[in-house]
């Protein structure tokens, strides 16, 4: 396994093209990175040193232990105790629920001091730097990734999506995408423990069905425009895209394709 250090994760971010003083959604596995001193604690440290002080750093922190039972279909929980569950749940809390299945990266930098976190409670952002709070605003209850959610405002900010060992069936923004191809998407029941004016309530709401199934196929057709800069950071393949080309791209893409 390669030996990395943190200097050289800032070296090959560098040369990939990551903006300094710019905003930037990652995606990160560190198992693909190599042995990387430091861990998830090094990569979050080079990303935000070679952003700089002037740069914001964003990933998603998705909480999906506190989705209705329903929704989650958990066959170790049975429907007779469905309203148990949503009664024993936690509130949502953005600085201490934990991320699920987001990855160790993802958990390093939502502990780090002067993270902020959205207020979704299944699917929130996190980011640091200068821009957080105008990234992090707005997050919908019904609209977790679309126009009411912190990916449009990466795209008014004029973001970059890094993808570190993992493909574009994992970049979040693409969703952003789906909700502005001007296809109807189904929606589907959903809900959460949250605070209300001091006191937990049980919210309901309905949110769209995403997809990912084509995200990979839609990626390949972006890279194939060369707006890209593709290259390895540590032993990972990397892949760095501006969002707004990416979103409109995409967003034409799954117009033609998916009607």
């Amino acid at each position: 396994m390669t030996l990395v250090l943190g200097a050289d994760l800032e070296r090959d971010l560098r040369a990939l093209g990551v903006e300094p003083g710019g905003v930037l959604i990652a995606h990160a596995s560190l198992s693909r990175l190599g042995t990387v001193v430091g861990g998830e604690q090094a990569v979050v440290r080079a990303l935000l040193d070679v952003l700089g002080p002037g740069g914001t750093l964003v990933m998603p922190s998705q909480s999906w232990q506190l989705c209705d039972p329903a929704y989650l279909a958990d066959p170790a929980v049975p429907p007779s105790r469905y309203d148990e569950v949503r009664a024993a749940l936690p509130v949502y809390d953005p600085a201490w629920t934990p991320t699920r299945t987001m990855g160790r990266v993802v958990e390093a930098l939502r502990t780090l001091p002067g993270t902020q976190r959205s207020s979704h409670p299944h699917r929130s952002f996190v980011a640091h730097g200068p821009h957080a709070a105008e990234v992090l605003a707005r997050h919908d209850l019904e609209d977790p990734v679309g126009e009411g959610s912190p990916l449009a405002a990466l795209y008014v900010l004029d973001a970059q999506v890094l993808l570190l060992g993992v493909g574009y069936d994992k970049c979040t923004v693409l969703h952003l995408a789906e909700a502005r191809s001007g296809l109807p998407l189904p929606t589907v029941p959903n809900g959460a423990p949250l605070l209300v004016d001091g006191r937990r309530e049980w919210v309901r709401f309905d949110e769209p069905v995403v997809d990912d199934a084509d995200f990979e196929a839609v990626g390949a057709v972006f890279s194939a425009t060369g707006h890209e800069t593709v290259g390895s950071v540590g032993a990972a393949p990397a892949r760095l895209a501006p969002v707004r080309p990416l979103v409109d791209l995409a967003a034409d893409w799954f117009a033609r394709t998916r009607a």
